[in-house]
């Protein structure tokens, strides 16, 4: 990789602009909202824990299908923030989980603010300043939830409708500008 910004492309074009990991996320939260709303607060959060590990081999396999590489040139320096990023959030889910066992629905909450911290390095590693928007709503939502002290299904549900929605227009602004 000669510069920032050619690593920064080659990014873009592997993973759509990230937009196919955060719809893929986006779907993981709907589902675990859905089973918040049949089953139970415990094994929503469990579906979000679980479902998360599956976000990028799927973000992979749908890139793949809509005519992306689903990867990055080897060598790429940006893969080492992601990975980094990656690190870090898994990290954080202890502190999500613990809170967790206070209330439930400040797991879903905890877990808007670690995914949004998480989209900030997005805007380095995609060049793509609007996941400062992402994730500052994220953020911004996870307060705002816990302020009014909206419960587990709302806050999921707030976490799917957010990055689906994000995710869609981010294909959408990918797609017309190649």
């Amino acid at each position: 990789m000669e510069t920032i910004s050619h690593a920064q492309s080659d990014m873009r074009a592997g993973y759509a602009n990230g937009s196919v990991g955060i719809i893929v996320s986006g779907f993981i939260w709907l589902i675990s909202a859905l089973v918040v709303f049949k089953f139970s607060d415990k094994y929503g959060i469990w579906t979000l824990l679980i479902g998360g590990m599956f976000i990028y081999p799927l973000s992979v396999v749908l890139a793949k299908i809509l005519g992306q590489k689903g990867t990055h040139t080897e060598g790429n320096p940006l893969a080492n923030l992601a990975m980094e990023g990656t690190i870090f959030m898994l990290m954080c889910l202890p502190l999500a989980f613990g809170l967790s066992l206070q209330h439930s629905e400040w797991f879903f909450q905890a877990m808007l603010l670690i995914i949004g911290g998480r989209y900030l390095t997005f805007a380095s590693i995609y060049g793509n300043r609007l996941y400062w928007i992402l994730g500052g709503i994220l953020g911004i939502s996870a307060y705002l939830l816990f302020g009014f002290g909206i419960k587990s299904l709302g806050s999921a549900m707030t976490g799917s409708l957010i990055e689906i929605s994000f995710g869609l227009f981010m294909l959408i602004t990918f797609r017309k500008a190649t």
